[in-house]
């Protein structure tokens, strides 16, 4: 399929017709001071940065009158915008050949398009998602109202099953505009986060495009609308909070952060989902949002979830403009900060194997192969089977201690872990566990993917044998730490919790007993739980 949009005076505008987009600038110059197009309700803009957005090539035509269509052409840093009536059009051409705009610090250069039409074939009717929201809300701001001004959102993330960073939701939110100022932290139960745009048009668009959409597939739900708040105080740069205008500002401590501290006020009430996963979320999926398989079940046409979208006819196949095509991306945006292999170092080189890392970090993904450094033996690779499983990995494992040692996780530069060649000696360092019947996740809409939980005192035990008493797992465990407490489900004598003194000796029971075998055909499953005894 032809990737050119389609522009009517007559003549389809095609790469061929872009073809002098790399002149010179004294060409371009001197083409605006000539002014070679006659009048148009079409501009043209040259010159635009890489990243440029919808709301920014919007938001330099507000002044000037009613825009009806933008097209960006990021590729070839070039724009087209239609306003509604062609003296608009000449008003915004005059001044701009006169006074250059500039957009992220780089001078535009302005002059009329030879079309007098501006329409996007059915085909890439959305490349323009982006395009109408940030139409959408450039109408609103010009109509006016009380929202008109706000460039501070909340939002708040529902049925949070994968962690969420500031760099997830910036990879997200920055397709819509230039994001200032984020702070994210957890309230009431509620991951939470407040972003500042830089212009109202990129706040009203975004809140547009990804209310009640989903970042990862049927889960992490988003629920836009605007903060109280006019700008925020961004102290640190850290995990929990980021000013993007001001990279200079010290990392401060990340941890147990004050919202209030920032300027967050209390947003009470009604949240429902968050940390303890409670499902039945009904938002839309954006299709390549998620994690998995990114296509929803109606991809992105008609969708009626789609906060202020729907109404307004819009039919939006798979590939909204937005720099990387949203759909079959946002994995990679969301769950990438890389690729799915991690290193782990610190480990305690007497007790770490293969087994023992493919059981632990088992709890937060598939792990398909292990490998333990021949001359760092305190130094693993481990290459999970997603990306997102290894953040997930990386944000419930890192600084847990293992053996009694606190471990690092972080992402690796390798892409993969490398088996040794064959007839290499290895030790048995390095371990694949690809088609291990092991693995917790590897059903699709695995109840698993539900209940997972950083380390914990109390410990969920299930596939337990009928025979097996309270004694004989008190007592095996007893061999990892000290067991403070046991309790049998009441309704299902299969299940169990057992709390450990601390969550250092659950790890450690968790790598020893997942797995072990009660009867020849019942091998314990052991898991961490936020439930207590």
């Amino acid at each position: 399929m032809s990737n050119s949009p389609v522009v009517t005076n007559g003549t389809g505008l095609s790469p061929q017709h872009m073809s002098n987009a790399g002149d010179n600038e004294a060409k371009k110059v001197k083409l605006d001071a000539n002014n070679m197009n006659g009048p148009s309700r079409v501009v043209h803009l040259r010159s635009l940065p890489p990243d440029v957005t919808d709301a920014e090539v919007v938001q330099l035509g507000i002044p000037f009158g009613r825009m009806t269509n933008v097209l960006l052409l990021k590729q070839k840093g070039q724009a087209f915008l239609e306003f509604e009536d062609e003296q608009a059009a000449n008003n915004f051409v005059t001044l701009h050949q006169e006074h250059a705009p500039q957009i992220r610090g780089r001078t535009v250069f302005v002059q009329f398009s030879n079309h007098k039409e501006l329409k996007t074939d059915q085909a890439h009717s959305f490349q323009n998602a982006t395009a109408k929201a940030a139409l959408q809300a450039a109408q609103q701001v010009t109509m006016g109202g009380t929202d008109c001004e706000k460039k501070v959102l909340r939002v708040i993330v529902e049925n949070l099953v994968y962690p969420v960073t500031i760099d997830v939701l910036h990879t997200i939110f920055c397709k819509f505009g230039k994001v200032q100022k984020m702070i994210i932290f957890t309230k009431n139960n509620t991951f939470q986060a407040l972003i500042q745009y830089c212009d109202s048009i990129s706040a009203s668009s975004s809140k547009l495009s990804l209310d009640n959409q989903n970042i990862y597939n049927g889960c992490c739900t988003l629920r836009i609308d605007y903060s109280k708040l006019n700008t925020l105080n961004v102290k640190y740069n850290n995990d929990k909070s980021r000013d993007f205008t001001n990279p200079n500002l010290p990392s401060g401590e990340s941890g147990g952060m004050d919202p209030n501290m920032y300027g967050a006020q209390n947003y009470g009430g009604g949240m429902s989902g968050g940390p303890n996963f409670g499902g039945g979320m009904s938002g839309a999926q954006i299709p390549g949002l998620g994690m998995a398989q990114m296509a929803g079940p109606r991809g992105m046409g008609g969708m009626a979830g789609m906060g202020g979208m729907g109404g307004m006819g819009m039919n939006v196949p798979m590939g909204m403009n937005v720099g990387m095509p949203m759909m079959g991306q946002m994995a990679q945006m969301a769950g990438q900060a890389g690729n799915a292999v991690l290193l782990v170092s610190n480990l305690d080189e007497q007790m770490v194997t293969p087994d023992a890392l493919f059981t632990l970090f088992g709890v937060y993904g598939d792990v398909h192969r292990v490998k333990i450094l021949f001359n760092k033996k305190d130094n693993a690779l481990v290459q999970m089977a997603e990306p997102h499983q290894a953040q997930l990995a990386i944000a419930h494992l890192d600084k847990v201690k293992v053996w009694g040692k606190p471990i690092r996780v972080t992402q690796s530069k390798h892409a993969v872990v490398q088996m040794p060649k064959e007839g290499q000696p290895d030790a048995g360092l390095t371990k694949d566990f690809t088609n291990s019947q092991l693995h917790r996740f590897k059903r699709p809409g695995s109840k698993n993917c539900q209940n997972i939980f950083p380390p914990s005192g109390v410990l969920h035990l299930s596939n337990i044998p009928a025979n097996v008493t309270e004694e004989e797992l008190k007592e095996a465990f007893q061999q990892h730490g000290n067991v403070v407490a046991f309790k049998f489900f009441p309704k299902d004598r299969k299940m169990a919790l057992i709390q450990m003194d601390s969550p250092d000796e659950s790890v450690t029971a968790l790598i020893a007993m997942h797995n072990y075998p009660l009867s020849e055909s019942n091998h314990l499953r052991v898991s961490f739980t936020k439930s207590t005894i």
